[in-house]
């Protein structure tokens, strides 16, 4: 057995979830590193004395795999490896109170609005002057902005507002600084996020102001490219597209989760829209945008889909041909609206809607890859692996889109951009020449 208190703490900050935790995760960094403090994120060795699990809990898969990972480095305590386990993030945020209990180890759990206690309890104070400053988990060369917390839409299937609170805008200038200094310290891509990026500003400026932002992020010298994800389509403000077109830093490219495709559905998920509204979005965004990139999300199996509704979504999947798409199986969580009712599609049928849908999207991801053989591509090459240099278009996101492989045959510099001809596509890959 080690001797606890000798060696000065190590602090491992371990992130389940999304890039709105990850964003948590790194300003937790930055203000542990502020306060002088030894940290690491998701080190691969158990050499931390001190684990902060920062944990998702927005469906099934996601809170089991939180749990794995919270038990996984309670085991490591018992053991002698690790002395303090703190559990931060949604999970702990929503289901402390039961938790707690059953996992008597953890040291400390914190909810989603707690970084301050939670620095005290690491002896760190909250360094005010920190704000706008971020060291980052990705790669230096992009960067998640998360422009807002919370939600204030009543989707019924959906637990985000019990857990992150409802939403609260940054403040501009607060978003400009932090991109000043990502930019300073070389990041070219700007993704921002929230919960509802079309929402940001009807809190503190009273009106929507996702336009104005963005025009004054893409003012920032050094960022390159700006991207957008978790747009919501009811209210969705159409000047966004109008910078989108006139500002050449920001990309061609909107991830607006849509959920399905049936106007019944809709109604029945409280998504404040329908099926013919949504087919009208879509074909405006397309005509002020042409060349635009539409990622959207579905949901496969809500409490009371039929048959003719699943058909529904796949004829709406059909006739848009979306350049990406995923589709999540529904998952029953407490407290939300769609719990009041029965969870009556079965977990095999669930499975069996979600691979059809995908393997549509596959055959017109195919089609759509097909028609960008012999196109040249600007790409920012993220990553070497496996004898390819892998990067991305303007139209991609990373780790959830299409990916530009270039063989290690030739020279390309990683978080720098290169002109690439497009020569073979695959469903969801494209392989290319590096031209001058």
């Amino acid at each position: 057995m080690k001797t606890k208190g000798i060696r000065k703490n190590n602090i491992n900050i371990v992130t389940m979830g999304c890039s709105k935790n990850l964003v948590d995760s790194e300003e937790l960094f930055t203000q542990l590193k502020g306060n002088g403090l030894s940290v690491t994120h998701e080190s691969p060795k158990d050499d931390s004395n001190v684990v902060v699990i920062n944990t998702c809990g927005f469906i099934d898969n996601a809170k089991e795999e939180s749990i794995e990972t919270i038990l996984r480095y309670v085991d490591a305590k018992e053991k002698g490896i690790v002395e303090k386990v703190y559990v931060t993030g949604c999970l702990s945020h929503r289901f402390k109170d039961e938790l707690a209990p059953e996992i008597p180890q953890v040291d400390a759990w914190f909810g989603t609005n707690e970084l301050p206690r939670l620095l005290k309890t690491l002896r760190a104070d909250y360094k005010k002057e920190l704000v706008g400053e971020r060291l980052l988990t990705t790669p230096s060369h992009y960067a998640y902005l998360k422009i807002a917390e919370g939600c204030d839409r009543p989707c019924s299937f959906c637990a985000i507002p019990l857990m992150r609170g409802k939403h609260v805008s940054r403040p501009m200038e607060e978003m400009v600084l932090q991109a000043k200094n990502l930019a300073a310290k070389g990041t070219k891509e700007l993704i921002l996020i929230a919960q509802d990026l079309t929402y940001y500003g009807l809190d503190i400026y009273k009106k929507r102001n996702l336009a104005e932002l963005i025009d004054n992020l893409a003012d920032v010298e050094g960022i390159d490219w700006i991207r957008l994800q978790y747009a919501y389509p009811s209210g969705f403000p159409l000047d966004v597209l109008d910078v989108m077109r006139e500002r050449s830093k920001v990309c061609n490219y909107l991830d607006m989760p849509l959920q399905h495709g049936s106007t019944e559905m809709l109604k029945l998920m409280r998504r404040g829209i329908t099926r013919e509204k949504t087919e009208e979005l879509v074909n405006k965004i397309r005509d002020k945008v042409p060349d635009i990139a539409l990622r959207t999300t579905l949901i496969a199996g809500h409490p009371g889909e039929t048959e003719e509704m699943f058909e529904e979504m796949y004829h709406f999947v059909e006739k848009m041909r979306f350049d990406r798409l995923g589709i999540f199986q529904y998952s029953h969580e407490e407290d939300t609206h769609s719990f009041s009712m029965p969870d009556d599609i079965p977990a095999e049928v669930k499975q069996e809607r979600t691979d059809i849908i995908m393997e549509l999207q596959q055959g017109i991801s195919k089609e759509l890859n097909t028609e960008k053989i012999g196109q040249v591509k600007k790409v920012l090459f993220d990553r070497s692996e496996g004898g390819f240099f892998i990067g991305r278009t303007e139209q991609d996101s990373p780790e959830v889109d299409n990916e530009v492989l270039v063989s290690t045959d030739q020279y390309v510099r990683l978080g720098d951009f290169a002109n690439v001809r497009i020569d073979k596509v695959e469903e969801f890959d494209l392989f290319g020449t590096v031209v001058q």
